[in-house]
Parts: C-alpha cells; structure tokens; sequence
C-alpha cells in the first residue's frame, strides 16, 4: 500500500490529504524522508563542482522538503488533534528529526562548501535576498556547532536530543492536567453571576462527560468566565489553586523536573556553543541583541508600569470592601472585582457586548479589514480536506483575483486540542526558478461553542485574540519572497508579534467596528455609545496587565540570562523572581513555570519580551495609521511592503522603511494611559 504522505498530493492546491492519512503513515514516512533528505545533502557535498550560490546554499534550501512538509502536518496535529497513539509517536521520531538536524548542521564538508560561498559574497552577483539567505545560512552553522570540535558535537547532539524529548514531555504533561480537572457543580446557586452562555456551555461539557448538574474545566473559554463572574468565592480559589497546580503535583504529570532539566541543558548548550548564557545565544539574532538591553527594556517599562498598577489594585481593594466587605483582595479576587469595577465605571461589561460580537460575523469583519486594507478577498470553500468537522476553508485571493493562500481556521476546544490560540502553517512561500508555491495557513483557537439556543458569541478579549491571530496569518499569507526559510512569519522573534498585535488595534476603532459588530439577533450595528465606553475602557488597568506581562518576561530572563546549574526549590526561584511584581499576597502552593508552555514547550525561551517590544512598535505603527486615516491606502500599502517581505530585510530597516523613523514607546504608553 501506498503511503499518502510520501506522495504527491494530488488534491486542490496541494493541500494536506488529511483523511487518507493514518497513524501508522507516520513514523515510516519520517524515516523515508529523512532518508532522501540525507541523500539530498550527500549530493551536495559530494558535487565536484567548485561550491556556488545555486549548488550549495540553494541546493540546501531546497533540500528536505518532503521531510518538512511532514513535519509541520504532523506536529500541528500534535497541537490541534493529538491522541496518545500521536503523542507517542511524536516521543519516537523527536529524537530522529533533532539527530537528523545536528547531522546537516555539524557536517564538516557541507560547512565547507558555505564557508567557501561565504567568503566569496563579496565578489558574487546576488539579490538583497540571495545575499541575506547566504548570511543566514552561515550564520546557521557557526552557531550550531560547526567549529566545534568532534567531543563537543558529539555533547551538542545529546543535548538536542534531550532537548527535543522534554520539551514534548513538557506539553503533554500541561495537556494532561488541563484535561484532567473537573469542577462538578451540582448546587444551582453556586452558578450566581455567570452569564447564560457560561451556564449552557457548563452544562452541554457535564452531559458530554456524562455528568450531572454543570462542569467546569481549566480550558479558558470555562475558567475564564468562572472566575470573572462567579460569586461563589470558595469556588473561585478552588478554581484559581487548580489551575495555579498545572503540572505541579505529586503525580506523573509533574513538570518540575522538566523544567529544572530544559534550562540546564539549554545553558549547557550555550556555554559550548561559546556564549554566555541561553539568553546571549538566543538574542543574537534578534532585534534587542543582548540580555542587558531585553533587562534594561523590561525594567524601565516596570518603573513606569508599576505606580500606575499599585494604584490600580489599592482602588479594586477599596472597591471590594466596599461591595462585599473583602479584607484581604486575592488573585482569585482580581477578574471578578475588576468587572464588577469595569461596569462601574464605564457601565460597561462583556455581556453587554457579547451579543454585537457573533463568531461568524467577527472572521467577516477581520476578512473585511484586511479587503480594505490591501484589496484582498476571503472565499470558503468545500473541497479542502480537512483534520476535524469544526475546521473551516477559505481561499485567499489578491486583489487582481490571483490565488494567495490558503486559510484553516479551528475556534473551538476540544479535548485534543491543547489550550489557548496561534498561527500556524502547512506550507509556506516559496517561489525558485519560477516553481511558485503559496502558503497553506492556519489560526487555531478556544472560544466559546454555540448552543443548541445561541451562536458563539465572542468576549471583547476573544474578539481581539482572533484579531491578533489573524495579523499572524496575514503575515503568513502575503509573502512576496523567493525562498520559503525567509518568507512569512520566518523573522526575528522580537519581530513576529508586530503585525498580529498591528491587527488588534482595528477592534478599538468605529471605522472598523462598524464592518462586523451587528447584534446577532437584530442585525443593529453596535452603537456609538458602546464603541467610546470600549474606547475608553480600553486602558482600564492596563497598569496591572502591563506589570503582569512583564512579570512573564522577567520570569523567563531569569532562567535564561543567568548560571542556574542547580535550582533546588523551583517555587521559591519563582517567589524570589516575582517579588518586584508582586501585587498581591502570595500563594502557598502556585506555580507558573510548570506550564509555561510559551518558554518550555514553544519557541519563546528568552523571548517572552517580544510581547511588549512589539507592543511598542505596533502602537508606533498604528498611531501612523491615525494620523493618515486608518484604512488610508498609501500607508496600507507601505504596510503591506513590511508584511509581504518577510525575513528578507533586517526587522529595523524594514520598519524605519514603512514609518520613516525609529520607534519610540510614547505611542504604546500614551495609549496604556501611563502618562
């Protein structure tokens, strides 16, 4: 029998032959084509030929495409659609991809023909991308271990290989817990204060697990609304210490040990590697260069956060006691009391809001936004295979009616499906020597499921989330690149955050609010009212959510940037981290780190900062976008030049290019309201 992913698809655009794939497919097909890639790169080692652009550095980038395109099938089903049968297939091939990469980055006689290449990139006559994709490659192998000797290679391999291992375990693990938890309410009256839809989605997740009265769960669209509007106070904290013991207990589950062994090896790593610490190795390549300069960023946000945040809190505690007599304000306090405050101030809350934000109606305006914005077009379609029944289609058009993309977009939990929301691909841009291919994306998400009574109707928050996922996938699908390791979202992390946290801002502005944002039931457009109450209320505490974020960044530098050999007590390196954020009292038993799944299982190790740094280009950018009008056409298409170059340009020119000056952080604190 034939084995679907080692052939040609032969399906509309080349798209994924998701239900002709099986799980035995798998592994075999890894070993096929890590087999062919190898040969790929022995041919390239092996050319007699004098080493050149075309028979080495191109060669290579076009090497391992099949082996890539498994990959990104595969472990995107790992995130969206795993089963145990997946995830212990996933713990087999991980080792083979790590060792199959050191292989191609330690190999001594491929270095040389780059070394020979590069060296020669003076005298070569190559474009501004050849000439970048030659650095990167380069630069790819020094700082992978090519000069290294063959003892600290051989250390090198076992470390990724490690590597690899734990982080999977790392995921499966936070997984594991999310799914685990139940909250069974059987007391009608420990529902008071959620909204409806929080009710009916509680009581459809109870029957589906064959449970009486209501469930409630740690997936955000269950925890979230719990512990905003839940006035069972008891329930609250259960909740709340719940979730703050994700992969924190004494159960196989426990990540400790994961984490205390992920940020050894990645400091061992490092130290062979020539670098000081993870954090010096990893900001090389990216916008902020150094940990002193993330330190010194992180920190000065921090001082003029922090007096804003403290007041804040000092006002919802002052709050709380004055609506229920709270003494003492705690974290399982903090959502419910600040939209109870939220309300009181702006008379406004999210199920005032809810119902102007239907699901449908909410990709429609993201879609709209974006056709105006770069005249391009959203078309579903039905002939797409697909992993899930929830999965939608679109074929993406530009404005001359040429095919784009092609979009996949999944919004709702599952118990598969690992928690929160992101931008992933398929297969991406590429177009050498006129073989043209155009991006395969997808955004996946856990939002609220319709009721047998109501749609999905989004929070302002989940409104805003699709928002930023969308930036991602437009970043994604508009590559005018030639090489796929340089096109999309193949930039400098400190980068990639720019154009998804860009999109946001469209959801603060009547202009576009008024696209999508109709009442589901009476198709009345939100009204004026409402948009300036989520105008104004945009900045309410955004003192305390700056801090926190930063809290984040800090946490991760704190691993990253420093000797931590031996960490004995991983609650109390992360008590001591937190103290200069700290806002309320601390928890006995709470800890983050063990499912910090951005640092330990995804690719933010020493880059959690990225969230703010972008934060403060983005609102830059959009404050451009305001002064010329903010579906101006010649900005959005300067814009447009930023997203569709990709990797190709270094980050800061690219954006000095598109604004005419560097970024400064007035536009981001102006708009937080810290000023």
């Amino acid at each position: 029998m034939t084995n679907p992913l080692l052939e040609k698809f032969e399906t509309p655009f080349e798209s994924a032959p998701f239900s002709k794939i099986k799980n035995e497919d798998y592994k075999p097909a890894f070993i096929q084509a890590i087999e062919e890639a190898k040969a790929e790169i022995d041919a390239i080692t092996a050319n007699p030929e004098a080493p050149t652009f075309a028979n080495t550095i191109e060669a290579m980038e076009l090497s391992g495409e099949k082996l890539g395109r498994i990959s990104s099938i595969f472990f995107n089903l790992n995130s969206a659609e795993t089963n145990d049968e997946i995830q212990e297939i996933a713990q087999e091939v991980s080792p083979l991809l790590s060792e199959f990469g050191n292989d191609v980055r330690l190999n001594q006689d491929l270095f040389e023909r780059i070394k020979i290449v590069y060296n020669q990139k003076e005298s070569l006559i190559l474009t501004d991308e050849q000439a970048y994709l030659l650095e990167k490659k380069y630069k790819g192998f020094s700082r992978n271990g090519a000069n290294l000797n063959e003892e600290d290679k051989n250390k090198l391999r076992e470390i990724d290989k490690q590597l690899s291992m734990l982080s999977l375990q790392f995921g499966q693990n936070v997984l594991a817990e999310t799914n685990a938890y139940e909250l069974i309410i059987t007391d009608e009256n420990d529902l008071k204060g959620l909204p409806q839809y929080a009710i009916d989605q509680a009581k459809a997740d109870a029957e589906q697990k064959n449970h009486e009265g209501w469930l409630i769960t740690l997936q955000a669209p269950s925890y979230i609304p719990f512990m905003q509007y839940a006035e069972n106070r008891e329930l609250r904290e259960k909740l709340f210490r719940a979730n703050g013991v994700k992969a924190y207990q004494n159960n196989e589950f426990n990540n400790e040990e994961n984490v205390k062994n992920i940020v050894k090896l990645r400091h061992e790593r490092a130290k062979i590697l020539g670098y000081k610490t993870h954090a010096d190795y990893v900001l090389e390549e990216r916008m902020a260069k150094t940990p002193t300069t993330v330190l010194d960023f992180l920190n000065d946000l921090l001082t003029k956060a922090k007096p804003f945040a403290e007041k804040e809190i000092e006002e919802l505690t002052a709050f709380a006691k004055e609506t229920d007599g709270i003494e003492t304000l705690q974290r399982w306090d903090h959502a419910y009391y600040a939209e109870k405050l939220k309300q009181k101030k702006f008379s406004l809350s999210d199920e005032e809001l809810k119902p102007y934000f239907q699901l449908e109606n909410v990709i429609q305006g993201a879609f709209d936004v974006a056709t105006k914005l770069y005249g391009i077009t959203f078309k579903e379609i039905h002939n797409i295979d697909k992993y899930n029944d929830e999965v939608t289609t679109y074929e993406v058009l530009d404005k001359n009616g040429a095919f784009l993309s092609l979009l996949y977009a999944d919004f709702f939990p599952r118990a598969r499906k690992r928690p929160g929301a992101w931008m992933t691909s398929y297969r991406e841009a590429s177009n050498v020597n006129g073989n043209t291919k155009r991006p395969h994306v997808s955004i996946v998400c856990n939002f609220t499921k319709p009721t047998k009574d109501t749609p999905s109707l989004l929070t302002f928050q989940e409104v805003t989330t699709l928002f930023h996922e969308f930036g991602h996938a437009l970043h994604g699908m508009l590559p005018n690149t030639t090489y796929e390791s340089l096109s999309g979202t193949n930039v400098y992390w400190d980068f990639v955050e720019l154009p998804s946290q860009f999109y946001e801002n469209f959801c603060y502005e009547p202009e576009a609010l008024k696209l999508f944002a109709k009442h589901y039931q009476t198709g009345e457009i939100i009204p004026q009212e409402l948009i300036e109450k989520v105008k104004a209320s945009s900045s309410f505490m955004e003192g305390y959510q700056t801090v926190r974020q930063l809290s984040f960044g800090l946490l991760d530098m704190a691993y990253h940037a420093n000797d931590l050999a031996e960490i004995n007590d991983l609650q109390q390196f992360e008590k001591e981290t937190f103290k200069q954020t700290e806002l309320y009292p601390e928890i006995d038993k709470n800890m983050m780190s063990t499912s910090f799944s951005h640092i330990f299982q995804g690719g933010y190790s020493s880059g959690y900062y990225s969230y703010k740094w972008a934060e403060v280009l983005d609102a830059d950018a959009f404050a451009f976008f305001q002064e010329t009008g903010i579906f101006n056409p010649e900005t959005a298409q300067k814009f447009y030049k930023l997203l569709s170059s990709g990797g190709t340009v270094e980050p800061m020119k690219l954006y000095e290019e598109f604004r005419g000056h560097k970024p400064t952080a007035d536009a981001l604190l102006k708009r937080a309201g810290l000023v």
